[in-house]
């Protein structure tokens, strides 16, 4: 079992749609996944479930979600956290969900005294920094999952530093604009931060598998690369070609950062030999979704399924999809498609992973 985390503590960058997306396409192409909604907004859950079924799930207070699945750990009670009783997605077998949890961000503090206190031998606080981890793992194998992969929350918190930590890989998505420059380059200090961090809790012994009920993972994690959605709101020929050149030319700066700034800048053993990285460390270039992401909110399917509704067996009382949108959908197959093809590859790679 692979874990890929989606990081980028700026927002708008798509990490959400892109998860469900991936997730889909992975499972698609016969893996076992699960995505994990790590996002107190909990967009990824919505998504999944539909609005609602969505209301229906928190409204019931169901307890099968990441909030409350690890919460033996965070509140001391005396029960082992379980597997998650994932969500299956819509319409495809081996997708499911762990659903997030709108109060989730309720640990950042307690999660991060534990993290640092645990550095001073605070045997109390032990079970803390490996429990999520370790709900990952159970669940994961309760499912005979191949991929974990995790939509994080737009921030620098603990928790976000916890799961980027623990996991095996990591992907970078990202806007062709000024900020994201803004952002890489700020990601080299916390990533070297973070990753200092994650190796003193690696040997500490009270976080060993000796010492607590959920040790925390000796992991490093390998950046895959990075991903720019495009984002194309002309609405008219003329204007969209200048806004397309436009893009582009951020597209060009953000490859230019990452391969002079922010790859020199971080651990060294927080990325995969040279020779595996292609097209100066971008996965992929994806098209903007324009109005496909309200087509696939309301259906719960990518967007590069909306040219085939008719498959998922819908009631047709909504407007068929416009030629536009179905020759997009056709290019966002192609794309996604070819994208999951390279995670997989640098995944299972032996001269790679």
């Amino acid at each position: 079992m692979k874990r890929i985390a989606l990081f980028n503590h700026k927002g708008g960058v798509s990490k959400t749609t892109t998860t469900f997306n991936l997730g889909w396409m992975l499972a698609s192409k016969g893996k076992r996944v699960i995505m994990v909604d790590a996002d107190p907004q909990c967009n990824l859950t919505g998504l999944v479930l539909g609005e609602e079924k969505f209301s229906k799930f928190y409204e019931e207070s169901n307890p099968q979600n990441i909030k409350d699945s690890v919460s033996p750990a965070f509140k001391g009670q005396l029960k082992l956290i379980n597997p998650v009783e994932c969500q299956k997605a819509k319409g495809l077998e081996g997708l499911f969900l762990l659903p997030g949890h709108l109060e989730l961000s309720e640990y950042e503090v307690k999660l991060g005294i534990a993290q640092q206190l645990s550095l001073n031998s605070m045997f109390s606080l032990q079970n803390i920094p490996g429990a999520f981890s370790h709900l990952f793992k159970v669940t994961a194998e309760k499912y005979s999952a191949d991929y974990v992969i995790i939509d994080m929350n737009p921030g620098l918190g603990s928790i976000n530093q916890n799961l980027l930590m623990t996991s095996d890989y990591f992907i970078v998505p990202t806007a062709p604009d000024y900020f994201s420059i803004m952002a890489l380059e700020s990601m080299t200090k916390i990533l070297t931060s973070w990753k200092l961090w994650a190796e003193q809790a690696a040997t500490l012994p009270i976080l060993s598998e000796e010492e607590t009920a959920y040790p925390f993972p000796k992991v490093n994690p390998k950046f895959l690369g990075i991903l720019v959605q495009r984002y194309l709101s002309a609405n008219n020929e003329h204007l969209e070609k200048v806004a397309s050149k436009s893009v582009q030319q951020w597209i060009s700066k953000i490859k230019i950062t990452v391969k002079e700034k922010f790859i020199p800048a971080i651990p060294s053993d927080l990325t995969l030999p040279a020779s595996c990285y292609e097209n100066d460390y971008c996965l992929a270039e994806i098209e903007d979704f324009r109005t496909l992401i309200a087509l696939s909110q309301t259906h719960q399917i990518p967007v590069f399924e909306i040219d085939s509704l008719e498959k998922h067996n819908f009631s047709g009382k909504e407007r068929s999809p416009t030629y536009k949108q179905k020759e997009l959908a056709k290019q966002l197959h192609k794309d996604f498609s070819a994208l999951t093809d390279r995670i997989i590859k640098l995944t299972t790679d032996e001269n790679c992973a």
